[in-house]
């Protein structure tokens, strides 16, 4: 029933070029995605029963209760989608490849009759539609999914390096929306060091950029981003991977770099 805004845990989950694919083989990626869902809440511990989950066609939007932790959506459950998703990509076709971007937010949501709204669902569907994001999932060719995370949920729970969450396996993701408003965001990829084939820089469309906000482009591919506040985040290249300051990368000779 309708009722009074309510602080939650926003989650959306799409999948990767769902339009493009033929009308059979999208029913058959539903049912697989809806499949891993349930058995990665069942896997991370989450009260199935307590989080709502509402269809996108393509995807699924869930309200997560304040109650459940944040670091079990940023860091079990992620894990247990990336897990799931492997499991199905063994039994899986080429045609039926299914890959995921997720997003994290949060905020007041309120319900009407027919669904969950409100500014921080919008934000949400905003990062898991961003186009660097669609960007970093089209580059890191091995990954199943992407997983990216609002500044705010970045600051409060992921910097901080809770045992099962890694800050330095995250990059900013600064974009604009299609009105032009500028929202900070986090990625990472699970699996890789840190993401790949994050653009260089945001496009500012009321005016240039300030050269003292860029660094130099430094050889080898390395690069300053400077966001506001003054933070450098010093940006780089392993094994033709994006890492973000110090990272530890353990190269084996018989199977693919893992952080």
């Amino acid at each position: 029933m309708p009722g009074e805004a309510m602080h939650c845990w926003i989650v959306v989950l799409d999948i990767e070029n769902f339009s493009s694919r033929p009308d059979p083989i999208q029913r058959s990626l539903r049912t697989g995605m809806y499949e891993v869902l349930r058995a990665a809440l069942v896997r991370a511990g989450l009260p199935a029963d307590d989080i709502v989950t509402e269809d996108r066609g393509d995807g699924v939007l869930m309200i997560v209760p304040a109650t459940v932790s944040p670091i079990v959506l940023a860091g079990p459950f992620v894990r247990a989608l990336d897990d799931e998703l492997q499991q199905k990509a063994v039994v899986y076709s080429p045609a039926h490849a299914m890959r995921f971007r997720v997003a994290l937010h949060q905020g007041l949501t309120a319900r009407d009759g027919e669904g969950w709204s409100g500014d921080a669902v919008n934000t949400a569907c905003r990062l898991v539609d961003a186009g660097p994001l669609r960007e970093v999932l089209a580059a890191a060719t091995s990954s199943r999914m992407v997983f990216v995370v609002s500044d705010g949920i970045y600051q409060a729970v992921v910097r901080h390096g809770h045992l099962s969450l890694d800050p330095a396996a995250y990059l900013p993701m600064p974009f604009r929306t299609k009105h032009g408003e500028l929202v900070e965001s986090w990625v990472t990829v699970p699996g890789y060091p840190a993401p790949p084939g994050l653009p260089a820089a945001v496009p500012d469309r009321s005016a240039q950029a300030d050269p003292a906000q860029t660094g130099p482009t430094e050889a080898g591919g390395a690069q300053d981003r400077r966001p506001a506040g003054g933070s450098v985040f010093s940006i780089g290249t392993v094994q033709g991977d994006a890492f973000q300051g110090d990272k530890t990368v353990h190269i084996h000779t018989n199977g693919p770099v893992r952080p």
